[in-house]
């Protein structure tokens, strides 16, 4: 049978679990995520220098970025969702999917918590919620994702959400103090992912 076309596809407007929930951003997010981004500048400058939320240097910026990022979504390109907190509604991390290839289907994650929310087990709750999210509405069959291997909190996320570690680039990064890191590859399938429920 022939694969459910990607527009044709249901997709849920918030993913919650016991403590967060999941949302794509939207009109009107532009001012507290140039303010978070702003916050965790720093924070992200180590490993995750090009992301997204650290493209915007004002407010007005960061509204036309959030509203490309729906757009994004509603067109099925590119997939971001902030995390909150379910009882402060909190912005606390940010997780990425990217569509490798739609005919496998293969999916790209990548995520970070807000510098002022590490170490709360955030993002391995919203990576694991997300695998359920790709494994069930969008029929993945692979969900791969890369890290920085000096990452250890990225690495301890991969590992506890049950993805294996298929690889290793020597030397492909360039780090801001001009020496070089590798990267760690890793992927879940689907066979994984249900031997894991």
């Amino acid at each position: 049978s022939e694969a459910m076309h990607r527009l044709m596809i249901d997709l849920p407007d918030r993913i919650e679990t016991e403590r967060l929930y999941l949302r794509p951003y939207r009109a009107g997010d532009g001012a507290w995520y140039f303010a978070a981004g702003q916050r965790n500048r720093e924070h992200l400058a180590r490993f995750e220098d090009d992301n997204a939320i650290l493209c915007a240097s004002n407010e007005h910026e960061a509204e036309i970025l959030v509203r490309d990022l729906a757009a994004d979504w509603v067109a099925r390109k590119v997939f971001f969702m902030g995390i909150f907190d379910k009882n402060s509604d909190k912005f606390v991390g940010q997780i990425y999917i990217g569509v490798g290839n739609w005919d496998i289907p293969e999916f790209q994650i990548g995520y970070f918590a807000d510098v002022d929310n590490e170490g709360k087990g955030y993002v391995s709750e919203a990576v694991t919620a997300v695998l359920d999210f790709l494994f069930e509405y969008f029929k993945a069959h692979r969900v791969s994702l890369e890290t920085n291997e000096i990452n250890d909190r990225s690495l301890r996320v991969a590992e506890r959400c049950g993805f294996l570690r298929e690889g290793l680039f020597r030397q492909n990064r360039k780090n801001p103090d001009g020496s070089f890191s590798n990267t760690l590859y890793y992927a879940i399938l689907r066979s994984d992912w249900e031997a894991g429920k």
